[in-house]
């Protein structure tokens, strides 16, 4: 009941917004140019550009000239990109993408509860290769260097343990394949939870999650609903582990958005970034965006991580750096299958398709190494 009433509240606002927006005019394409600019000259937020486009839609065709130049004046900013997109859609069938009042975003955010704790309780012992591509950047360029490409071998049983086998890195098959708690022997940033840890931490009651409508979107041909979220410290629990000089540990709590599908009501997309950080503490940022799709395992199908995008933000010396990892999720099996190694596993490329070189800038940090026993970089 709490959760119900806390999202009539927060939605009386969104309702107030969206009648606003009857009684604006729509964005046109010459104001809209004005508006990238601006935000390129720095005299407008993107946040701000975002919330027009969400309040007053636009009145003219999204063309891919104009995707460029958002592209390249709002530097490509993911959020962005998806609300223009959806203002197009809003603008060319009104009916079929409008957004949601507030009976429905209740209905489909407790329907959505209900499912996701349902699946993560019914959930099978499966195994699943991931393929990780790393790289670093200086804090806030964008400008990633390849570092290294893994495969790994992930076993996850149903009580929630899982299991991790390092196969190859850079396509030179590893000849210690125990597995493991992390693959953080390999050092550098690693990650673990995304099969179940951050859906059951922002669904389970006793995380007191607050939730607020922003927008609708399509997720592969999907409709969907899309709600900020934000869990306290106290309640997320979330831990992320440095290692840089020493090990340090750190709790936080955690905030993003999700994409609900407004038919079934499962999760097709979640953000989460790491919030309440103590200020002292090695990392000063950390996200992640997972990708959920539906996979057949023994014949019964799930619906599981497809990809997921995990950055890090540290301190090292002087400067910050930002760690990226890439995770393709493929083959889900049955627990206990071999994984086995492919030619694409040992064929090591970047995301442009281009093979990946050490990055030897004298300017980034060098690889760091592995770290003992239960203590790397990871959320």
């Amino acid at each position: 009941m709490k959760l119900v009433v806390s999202l009539i509240l927060i939605l009386a606002v969104s309702a107030g917004i969206q009648a606003q927006s009857s009684t604006q005019e729509t964005i046109s394409q010459a104001e809209y140019v004005r508006m990238l600019f601006a935000v390129e000259a720095g005299s407008l937020s993107r946040a701000a550009l975002i919330e027009q486009l969400r309040k007053r839609g636009i009145g003219f065709e999204m063309t891919s000239g104009l995707r460029s130049l958002t592209a390249s004046k709002a530097g490509n900013d993911s959020e962005l990109r998806r609300t223009v997109e959806e203002a197009a859609r809003r603008r060319q069938d009104p009916e079929s993408f409008q957004p949601p009042d507030k009976e429905e975003a209740v209905f489909v955010l407790g329907r959505a509860r209900e499912e996701t704790l349902s699946a993560v309780g019914e959930m099978p012992d499966f195994v699943v290769k991931q393929r990780i591509r790393r790289s670093i950047a200086f804090a806030g360029t964008g400008n990633f260097k390849s570092r290294d490409r893994l495969t790994v071998a992930v076993s996850y049983r149903a009580s929630g343990q899982e299991e991790y086998k390092l196969l190859t890195i850079n396509g030179v098959r590893q000849e210690d394949t125990a597995p493991k708690g992390t693959y953080s022997q390999v050092g550098g940033t690693s990650s673990t939870g995304e099969f179940v840890t951050v859906l059951e931490t922002v669904f389970k009651p006793e995380s007191e999650t607050r939730f607020e409508v922003v927008d609708t979107d399509v997720v592969r041909g999907r409709k969907t609903i899309v709600y900020d979220y934000s869990v306290t410290r106290d309640k997320a629990r979330q831990k992320i582990t440095s290692f840089a000089v020493v090990s340090d540990s750190a709790i936080t709590g955690m905030r993003g958005r999700v994409w609900i599908d407004r038919e079934n009501f499962r999760v097709l997309k979640l953000e989460s970034i790491a919030t309440e950080i103590p200020s002292d503490f090695a990392v000063t940022a950390a996200s992640r965006m997972i990708d959920y799709d539906w996979v057949s395992i023994s014949g019964e199908t799930y619906l599981l991580p497809s990809s997921s995008d995990v950055r890090l933000t540290s301190r090292y010396g002087k400067e910050a750096y930002e760690s990226r990892n890439v995770i393709e999720f493929r083959d889900y099996q049955k627990f206990g299958t071999e994984v086995i190694i492919t030619d694409d596993d040992v064929e090591v490329v970047t995301d442009d398709g281009e093979p990946v070189e050490s990055s030897d800038d004298p300017l980034l940090p060098p690889p760091p190494p592995p770290p003992p026993a239960d203590t790397d970089r990871r959320i």
